[in-house]
């Protein structure tokens, strides 16, 4: 069974997100801010990671470079999930190896399944 960390603040959002990534049949890990998030990652090493940016604690882009720079968690396939749409957020996170970024408000909860089932199929091959 793959493993997915949520690190989401909104409460909400991550509820739907666990919901219908358990549904699919992926385990759930789930933070609430930056801090743990890292802290899960690094523990747990799952299979794939949507993190957003702005969080509480320590914000994504903070984190994600984290995880870049740590041997523990650096090969982990990160989605970016996140409100912010300016280019400049996106072309960094991209150029920092993050797998996909994706605006919350333009995507339905299948859709982002989706992504992330292409993304951990490109992963194994």
């Amino acid at each position: 069974m793959k493993k997915i960390l949520l690190i989401e603040d909104e409460g909400a959002l991550q509820k739907s997100l666990g919901d219908t990534f358990r549904g699919a049949g992926f385990e759930v890990l789930s933070a609430l801010d930056g801090e743990a998030g890292e802290r899960l990652a690094k523990k747990e090493k799952p299979d794939l990671i949507i993190l957003d940016l702005v969080l509480p604690q320590k914000d994504g882009l903070d984190v994600f470079q984290a995880l870049k720079d740590d041997p523990i968690t650096k090969d982990i396939p990160v989605v970016i999930l996140t409100n912010l749409e300016r280019i400049e957020h996106v072309e960094k996170v991209l150029e920092m190896g993050a797998k996909t970024y994706l605006v919350k408000s333009n995507y339905t909860l299948k859709e982002i399944l989706e992504k992330v089932n292409q993304v951990l199929s490109s992963q194994s091959q």
